[in-house]
């Protein structure tokens, strides 16, 4: 149960890096949308870390 929770967690913390990716990648990204997905990605790679 703990390893498909953690793949879980891994799944979403990609997903929000290529949003990130695809954000910053257009020509006007949006700061306060790129800064919210970045600490979005941090809380997730904190929990993955906890459960290791």
């Amino acid at each position: 149960m703990e390893n498909s929770h953690i793949s879980a967690l891994s799944a979403k913390h990609a997903g929000l890096d290529a949003r990130i990716k695809a954000e910053t990648s257009r020509p006007m990204p949006d700061a306060i949308l790129v800064a919210s997905l970045k600490k979005q990605k941090l809380r997730l790679k904190e929990e993955i870390v906890e459960r290791h």
